[in-house]
């Protein structure tokens, strides 16, 4: 009787601990969204004084015969330890995010859907609906995203519409939810091995 009772404590502890890191790890992710919604909100509160003082740029001039084409940017996207997870790729207002080809995140891992999928784009998307349906954003810059995989390994995230002032913390979330991912996914081979 009492080896029962000492065996079913155990088992909710090992619950209680599972269930702790679980709200750490959420708990560190919207503590980096947070740091940056602050970091924003300071750079764009705040001017230099040379930015006020400094005349307005002259417009540039561009000869009409010349193509215009879009500015390609690349971030790669690291852990902490400096290893390359993917690679965000920017142009204008579409960004691609492809993961590295040594690292197969499997998109059932966690946080992918719960966080970067629902909280994060899901919730963009919702407020851009709410926009569209106000009659404040034209449907065609309505925020719209697609996840491309191969079975379940994540091959790319296409994301149309992201205005600039969302890139950062987009990017800040997926860098957090990837290395949330591969450090479960490095468990679990531990733990099968």
């Amino acid at each position: 009787m009492e080896e029962e009772r000492i065996r079913k404590v155990a088992e909710l502890r090992e619950t209680l601990e599972e269930r702790v890191k679980s709200i750490e790890s959420e708990l560190q992710g919207l503590r980096a969204l947070l740091d940056f919604i602050n970091e924003l909100l300071i750079e764009k509160s705040f001017k230099k004084a040379e930015e006020i003082a400094k005349p307005p740029p002259l417009p540039e001039v561009k000869p009409q015969t010349a193509p215009t084409r879009k500015i390609i940017r690349t971030i790669p996207l690291k852990t902490d330890a400096g290893e390359l997870m993917a690679n965000f790729y920017v142009e204008d207002d579409h960004i691609r995010i492809v993961p590295e080809l040594s690292i197969k995140f499997n998109v059932n891992t966690p946080p992918f859907n719960a966080f970067l999928i629902e909280k994060i784009l899901g919730k963009m998307q919702d407020r851009d609906q709410e926009l569209v349906n106000q009659g404040k954003l034209v449907p065609d810059k309505a925020l719209s995203f697609e996840v491309k995989k191969d079975k379940d390994i994540l091959q790319e995230i296409t994301i149309r519409n992201l205005m600039p002032q969302r890139e950062r913390e987009v990017r800040s979330a997926t860098r957090w939810t990837l290395e949330k991912m591969r450090e479960k996914q490095s468990q679990t081979e531990k733990t099968s091995e």
